[in-house]
């Protein structure tokens, strides 16, 4: 990409994460709504949040001011997992849905009939369900995975939305659809097809929406191990925004599947000239004016430049050492931690 030209203008469409990215609990996270707002390709938002249909996740972003945004702009991992199963399944298919609304919606949506833990309990023996797609949901119960787990013996084919191990809440760390699935697992002594983030099936939805192909759309995201894995795993480009979960810090020690294709600092750089850094010989790497490498564990650098530049510099030359295997990742952290860029 040449220097001159804006990140965006390189892409046909935008997958743009939710919380970290766009949101941190009710609020905006800053220039997220101004920059999203202002950009001039399509903006598809997914999420690996089952629970909520996407009539319901538009109007949070609109609430924030994000006026032009409708259901048709959202793709939850719940509508991954009903894709896949449409796939698999004869429509009209019986299909026990656990979780929040969302999965239920999902399944309707795909010409599957939607089956609640608790009809299930009360169905005749012989009315099995060929499926289970199993979301977060807040009200679930050890009876609901329990039905699971009795569908999956069965032999139903199993789907989990996705599976986080936990999940933020405004009183703390709750245990995610990870942790849920965990259960049934157990219980059940198999595992299901995964759809959402970090694998590609709700990545290559969005492209399926889109109707472009995943190499020419751009992924925004903040976390490694979920937003920018999912992006890799599917072919599509990335961006990390230092706006949520992950830091430089953490980037420093990523392997190859987790790293992004940009580091931003936040969303206002998708309209602006993006600055790559570049390998210039015997081990140093320049960014802008700036220019720094590893020798001995430590760093050599020199030269001005804004903050955000100074950083992709210095993860670029722990990277390189990385993969050569001259450095670890601790101190390729260690290393990404010292430094002390503009503000």
């Amino acid at each position: 990409m040449s220097p001159q030209v804006a990140l965006l203008e390189a892409y046909a469409a935008v997958v743009c994460d939710l919380d970290g990215v766009v949101y941190r609990g009710h609020a905006a996270v800053p220039h997220a709504v101004e920059a999203l707002s202002a950009c001039p390709v399509p903006v598809l938002y997914a999420t690996n949040n089952a629970s909520r249909a996407p009539l319901e996740v538009a109007a949070h972003l609109r609430d924030l001011g994000l006026t032009g945004v409708g259901e048709k702009d959202v793709v939850t991992s719940a509508q991954a997992g009903a894709r896949h199963l449409a796939r698999h399944l004869p429509s009209g298919s019986r299909v026990l849905a656990v979780g929040g609304p969302g999965v239920a919606e999902a399944l309707t949506g795909e010409g599957l009939v939607p089956v609640s833990p608790h009809e299930a309990r009360l169905a005749d023996p012989g009315a099995g369900c060929a499926a289970v797609l199993q979301g977060y949901g807040a009200q679930l119960t050890a009876a609901d995975l329990a039905e699971a787990a009795y569908a999956v013996q069965a032999g139903a084919l199993w789907v989990a939305t996705n599976t986080d191990g936990t999940l933020p809440t405004d009183r703390g760390t709750a245990p995610g659809n990870g942790t849920l699935v965990a259960a049934v697992e157990r219980a059940a002594g198999s595992s299901p097809v995964v759809v959402g983030k970090p694998h590609a099936p709700l990545y290559l939805l969005c492209a399926e929406v889109a109707h472009d192909d995943p190499s020419s759309m751009l992924a925004i995201g903040d976390r490694l191990d979920t937003d920018i894995a999912g992006a890799v795993e599917a072919g599509m480009d990335s961006a990390l925004v230092l706006t949520g979960v992950d830091s430089a810090v953490s980037l420093a020690g990523a392997r190859a599947p987790m790293r992004p294709t940009y580091l931003l600092a936040d969303l206002r750089g998708l309209s602006t000239a993006y600055l790559a850094p570049q390998p210039a010989g015997d081990g140093w790497w320049v960014c802008g004016s700036h220019r720094r490498r590893v020798v001995g564990g430590t760093w050599e650098a020199d030269g001005g430049a804004g903050r955000i530049e100074v950083l992709r510099t210095a993860v670029a030359a722990v990277h390189d050492a990385l993969d050569r295997g001259d450095l670890g990742e601790a101190d390729a952290r260690r290393l990404v931690s010292e430094v002390r860029a503009p503000q």
